[in-house]
This record gives C-alpha cells, structure tokens and sequence, in this order.
C-alpha cells in the first residue's frame, strides 16, 4: 500500500472542531451557476475518440487495456483538467458530447475504459470480479443481504462507495422510462451543517460503525468492517458513507454488531441535511453522459425509476471505480488503511462461483 500516513491529525475518533468550508463544500447553489463542472467534448476530441475505438477494433482488444492502447491526448488533457477539479475544486465533473447512439455496448465499453485509463487504474467493484460493472435493475430487493443496492431499481439514499478509491464514473447507456433521477452533495457540506447543528452527532460520525460485507468479504476475512464515517488526516476530511440498509443487516452477524440509536440518529440526521433542496444538486443523465465523482467527499444518490418492458431499453449505466497512483493519492486516516489496500490490490477480490 503507499504511504498514506498522516503527519498532522487529530486521534482517531475526534472530530474537527472547524468547518472545512474549501471548495469542496459547496452548496446546490454554487454549482447552478458555475460551468466548470460541465464539460463538453468538441470536434477534435470525438474525431480522437473515433479513431482510437477503430484501433481497438482492429486490434480485436478486450477490457483490460492499458492508457498507451487508446491514444487520446486532447481527451486526456481535458480529464487531467477535470481531474484537477475532481481532487481540488467542487469534487463532481459531467463530461457530456459522447455519441451513444453511434456505438454498439461493446464500443462504449472499450471506450469508456479507454478514457477511465487515463486517469487511473479501475479496479474490481464486486465478488464477479467486475472491472466494469452495470448498474441496472437485476430485480433484486435491497432488503435481501447479500444484495448490493445497485442491483435495485428503488431509491437510493446519499452514499460513498463501498470502497475508498478515488475517482466514481458513471457512463449512461440508457435513461429509464421515468424517475432514475441522479443527486450529489457534497459530504464535507454535511460535515459543516453538523458540525453547526448538532455537534454531538458529528462526534458519533466520526466513531467507527459496523458495516455489512454483503458476502463479498474476501475470502477468510470477517463478513462485516468497521469505519467511521467522516476521519480526517492532514486538514482533509474524508467521508466514508453508506446505503443505511449496510449498517442494518450486519447485525445478522451477531447482536453485538447492530447499529446502536445514537449511530441511527446520526445517519438519518446527515440523510436529512443531504436531502435539503439547498444542499443538493439533481441532474437527469443523457444517453453519453459521463458523471466523475471524487468518492472522499461527494454522496450520490438516486430516485427510483420505472422501466421500459423491453430488454433493450432498460436503464443501463456502466461504473468505473478509478484509483490513483500513490504519488497522486490523497491521504486518508489510519482506520481507512484495511480498506485501502484492498483498492491497492486490485479491489473487491473475485470469487469462483460468484
């Protein structure tokens, strides 16, 4: 794992006692009005594009691939300049202007990797070993265990990834036929509205919490972890928030690991701060979209939606999870660091039969 050691932190389990208030708190407003967050791909980044996707074509390559197999160097500075956003500004970058309609899935698949690579390394996201993963309705129900909410087509509520990797991107195949709705908001927002409000929960925040692994645990590890939801390391604070359904079923696992009522209290409390119009910002995707998210300090969230009965139509989003190399990585506290050299080695290990 690289060194992801704090020089300058506060013991684990206490709070700041000072907003963050940088650019990575901003509220709905801010982002309404600011185009930086929007970027558009122009001609000479799709004509690259094109003929990058016709090399990979030719080459009969298959995921994975490395960043020299797709040469894109107009779209590369255009990721690095929103990168640069992602680690250093807002936190949320839309690249929009891919066109959807013109590729086959396994076209968008090659090119959407294609320009993940230029970021970073994506990595497992699941126990299949998905390198991509599909977001759509499996028919599953999140009440089910060993479900991952992702598989669902109901509400989603505001959430991190299960991982602590870098960068979340999302590429939008297919829109649903209503609702699918996505939210951001910015966690360290949160952090500051509590910090204010109730600094009693923020103090309960920052306390490890008992997760369900969702049997996805590698193998001869526990099947639940513990973390807090917000820590801190060298002035950054990092969010660590999941589906609440994850902090409920790990007390299948033994009473001793059921959520307890102040931890409950504090998660519905950052659920309702994060729901407050002025906090975050909705966006309806278009087929193309391309949504990045720095996973430590931006939430996503989505509505429910209704499917076309058609296979084909159905909404269809591909997830890249994206982790920097260690030179660029930012720190994280000592208890993130069992979860950090998972993304190290590759991410959520697959497992036969899975």
């Amino acid at each position: 794992m690289s060194d992801a050691t704090c020089t300058t932190r506060e013991p684990a389990g206490v709070p700041r006692r000072s907003p963050v208030a940088d650019a990575s708190a901003w509220r709905s407003a801010d982002l309404a009005d600011d185009p930086r967050w929007i970027r558009h791909l122009g001609a000479a980044e799709l004509d690259e594009i094109e003929t990058a996707l016709a090399r990979a074509v030719d080459r009969k390559l298959r995921v994975p691939f490395s960043r020299e197999d797709f040469e894109v160097p107009a779209v590369a500075a255009l990721l690095q300049e929103a990168a640069s956003e992602l680690d250093h500004g807002c936190g949320v970058q839309l690249i929009r202007g891919l066109p959807r309609r013109d590729l086959t899935y396994s076209e968008c698949e090659l090119v959407y990797w294609g320009l993940g690579v230029q970021l970073g390394r994506p990595v497992s996201q699941n126990a299949r070993g998905d390198l991509i993963g599909h977001v759509r309705d499996e028919g599953k129900s999140i009440e089910d265990p060993s479900v991952r909410s992702y598989q669902t087509r109901g509400k989603l509520d505001f959430h991190a990834d299960k991982l602590p990797v870098d960068v979340l991107g999302l590429l939008c195949l297919r829109t649903a036929r209503a609702g699918g709705t996505s939210r951001i908001v910015s966690a360290t927002a949160i952090h500051d509205v509590i910090l204010h409000e109730r600094p009693d929960l923020l103090q309960v925040l920052y306390e490890p919490f008992t997760l369900d692994w969702r049997d996805e645990e590698p193998v001869g590890a526990a099947p639940w972890y513990r973390l807090p939801m917000f820590s801190e390391c060298d002035g950054k604070v990092t969010s660590r928030f999941t589906t609440i359904a994850y902090f409920h079923s790990a007390a299948r696992h033994g009473a001793e690991h059921a959520i307890t009522p102040e931890q409950d209290e504090a998660l519905h409390y950052a659920q309702e701060v994060a729901n407050r119009p002025e906090m975050q910002l909705a966006m309806d995707f278009e087929e193309g979209d391309i949504q990045l998210l720095n996973n430590h300090v931006t939430l996503h969230a989505r509505d429910a939606f209704e499917d076309y009965p058609e296979p084909d139509r159905k909404r269809h989003l591909l997830r890249l999870w994206i982790s920097y190399p260690p030179e660029r990585r930012r720190p994280v506290a000592p208890p993130l660091h069992e979860r950090l050299k998972l993304v190290d080695a590759g991410g959520i290990p697959a497992r036969a039969g899975v």
